[in-house]
C-alpha cells in the first residue's frame, strides 16, 4: 500500500546504467600551508586561489561571493564538513559546470544550487563563502563537501573533516517549498550488490526512475527519482528503504 501510495501513476520503470569514464591524471595536492592570523582576517569576497603547483590558470574568482554589507543568514545548520578534489577535479559537477577544486565551491545534499553560503570552523573560527555546486556528502553524519581552495581557507584539509556553523546567505529558489527531489543510495563496493537492491526498487515502486551508476572512485549508487519528483514522496521512500550497504539520503535535484 506504502508503495501504491508514494508512487502510484502510470508509466514503466526505467533503468539507466551510467558509465564514468577513468579518472584523469592530475597532479598530487600538496599539503596546505598554516593560516596565518592576516589571512583569517581577510575580506569576505570572492579570493582568488592558487593551485597547489603555482599555474596561474588555475586561479579563480567568483563576483558572485562577494556579501552586501549586514547581510543576515535565511538560516543556519551545523554539522561535519569534509572536503573533495581529486579524483573529482575536472568532472562534471551536479549543476552541470566542470568542478574545479581551485574555486571556492561546496556540496550540500538540499540546498538548491547556487546558494551562496557563510561557512565558519567552529574550532578555528576561520570563515569562508561558497557557493553550492554539486550534491554530497553522502556519508552519513556529514553536512558540507569543501573545495580545496574552501578547506585551505577553512582549516579542513589537513584535519578532513571539522565541525563547522553553515549561514545560507542567498537563494536563488525556495529552501523549504518547492524543488525537485530524490532518494541516493551509496556508496556499494560491488556492482551486483547495488544492482540488485536497484531491480528491487524498481519492481516495488513501478513509477519510479531507478538509476545505477558507479562513481570517479569505483564505488557503485543508485538513485531513484520518484513520481514527479515530489519531496514528501522522496522522503516517505528514504524512511522506508533498507539495506545493509551504503546510507539512504535525500537529495535535491534543482
Amino acid at each position: 500500500m506504502l508503495g501504491s501510495l508514494l508512487l502510484a501513476g502510470c508509466g514503466h520503470p526505467t533503468q539507466a546504467r551510467v558509465q564514468v569514464p577513468s579518472p584523469p591524471s592530475i597532479e598530487p595536492v600538496e599539503e596546505p600551508t598554516p593560516t596565518s592570523p592576516a589571512d583569517a582576517q581577510e575580506s569576505e569576497k570572492a579570493v582568488a586561489r592558487r593551485a597547489p603547483d603555482g599555474n596561474k590558470s588555475a586561479l579563480v574568482v567568483d563576483p558572485a561571493l562577494s556579501l552586501p554589507p549586514g547581510a543576515k543568514p535565511l538560516t543556519t545548520e551545523t554539522g561535519l564538513a569534509s572536503w573533495y578534489g581529486p579524483p573529482y577535479h575536472n568532472r562534471r559537477g551536479s549543476n552541470g559546470e566542470i568542478y574545479n577544486m581551485h574555486a571556492m565551491t561546496a556540496a550540500h545534499r538540499t540546498l538548491p544550487m547556487g546558494s551562496i553560503v557563510r561557512v565558519t570552523n567552529l574550532k578555528t573560527g576561520h570563515s569562508a563563502v561558497v557557493r553550492i555546486t554539486d550534491r554530497g556528502p553522502f556519508i552519513e553524519g556529514r553536512v558540507l563537501d569543501l573545495s580545496l581552495a574552501a578547506a585551505r581557507k577553512l582549516d579542513v584539509v589537513q584535519a578532513g573533516v571539522a565541525r563547522v556553523k553553515l549561514e545560507v546567505m542567498q537563494t536563488p529558489a525556495p529552501i523549504e517549498t518547492g524543488g525537485r527531489w530524490a532518494v541516493q543510495i551509496g556508496a556499494f563496493d560491488k556492482e551486483k550488490a547495488a544492482r540488485k537492491l536497484a531491480d528491487h526498487l524498481s519492481h516495488r515502486y513501478h513509477s519510479a526512475q531507478v538509476l545505477s551508476f558507479n562513481s570517479p572512485t569505483g564505488d557503485w549508487w543508485i538513485r531513484v527519482r520518484v513520481l514527479d519528483d515530489n519531496r514528501h514522496r522522496a522522503e516517505e521512500l528514504a524512511r522506508e528503504t533498507k539495506t545493509h550497504e551504503g546510507g539512504v539520503f535525500l537529495v535535491r535535484l534543482d
